[in-house]
């Protein structure tokens, strides 16, 4: 298994979630709600320049994305 990337931008991490099938639902402020309707899946992209490798880790274990197919979508 490979180690989260750090640094990302949450630009790059949205569009990397929507190659994975999900779309932005809605945004309020700096929180990007997106959903996957099959299988059901909805998290929460902060808004911020670089994500710590914590809250990446948080955002694909509610998408159910593991760290190496998530660096493929990227």
């Amino acid at each position: 298994m490979s180690q989260l990337p750090r640094g990302l931008s949450y630009r790059r991490v949205v569009s990397a979630l929507k190659r994975a099938g999900f779309s932005v639902r809605r945004q309020k402020g700096s929180h990007i709600v997106m959903r996957r309707d099959r299988p059901f899946a909805q998290v929460v992209v902060p808004a911020h320049r670089s994500l710590d490798t914590g809250t990446l880790g948080s955002i694909l274990s509610g998408t159910g994305i593991s760290v190496d197919e998530f660096l493929k979508l990227l």
